[in-house]
């Protein structure tokens, strides 16, 4: 029987960004949001990429098992991975068959019976809760922000190990308004046990302007780190 096959944007080896411990990063190809602070639109198209089977993948990571430790493992990114769940399913079978801990790096916009399947042998979600507020979703992302409180939901129903991630952007988000909120979502989800607050960056712009692409964020500023810092301590 023929393997599935995957679209894949890229391949980072050694990540120490995206989960726990060191991890084997893999960005798929394909997204259905156009965020305005996206800094891969290069993982738009789901025609783009390369075609990887789940058993390539796991060969190469394999060669960094060392490295993981006890905390570190495989990162499914994007791009979108929900988009091509059964893939992710496939390729998360086969890391627990050699021992490597799963993550899913998600906005968590799609909740359909192969993301639930996927979810089973997922050891630890990493959710993208971009704003706390439905209009800025619409307006800024391009879905309603209850399918991603349904998709959290769910993953609290199964006790998967959830990190809360929100980038800050200045004007939008960056207020006590908004970390109160996502606060409190991190207080009533018992599956929450991180929160991180990542900067705006624009250093993205150069692949915009390779593509021929409008950057809708290029007028906002990057937050100070002490913005940051500030919202932290409002977190906590």
């Amino acid at each position: 029987m023929t393997e599935i096959t995957g679209r894949i944007h890229s391949i980072q080896s050694l990540g120490a960004l995206d989960g726990p411990g060191i991890r084997f990063v893999i960005f798929m190809q394909g997204c259905p949001l156009r965020c305005g602070c996206c800094h891969n639109p290069d993982t738009w198209d789901f025609n783009a990429g390369m075609e990887y089977t789940p058993s390539e993948l796991v060969n190469k990571a394999v060669r960094y098992k060392e490295y993981f430790g006890k905390e570190g493992g495989i990162t499914v990114s994007g791009g979108e991975p929900l988009m091509q769940a059964e893939f992710v399913k496939k390729l998360f079978d086969l890391c627990h068959k050699e021992n490597i801990n799963t993550c899913l790096d998600t906005s968590g916009c799609i909740l359909n019976d192969n993301v639930k399947k996927l979810l089973e042998v997922t050891d630890r979600v990493l959710l993208d809760v971009k704003y706390t507020s439905d209009e800025l979703y619409r307006n800024h992302v391009g879905c309603k922000m209850e399918s991603v409180i349904d998709f959290l939901d769910y993953v609290n129903s199964k006790q998967i190990p959830v990190t809360l991630r929100q980038v800050i952007i200045p004007t939008l988000n960056d207020n006590e308004e908004n970390i109160v909120k996502l606060k409190d979502i991190s207080n009533n989800y018992p599956c929450i046990d991180k929160t991180e607050l990542l900067a705006f960056r624009k250093i993205c712009q150069v692949k915009y302007d390779k593509m021929g692409k409008e950057f809708p964020f290029a007028d906002i500023p990057e937050p100070t780190q002490k913005k940051i810092e500030g919202l932290n301590n409002l977190l906590k």
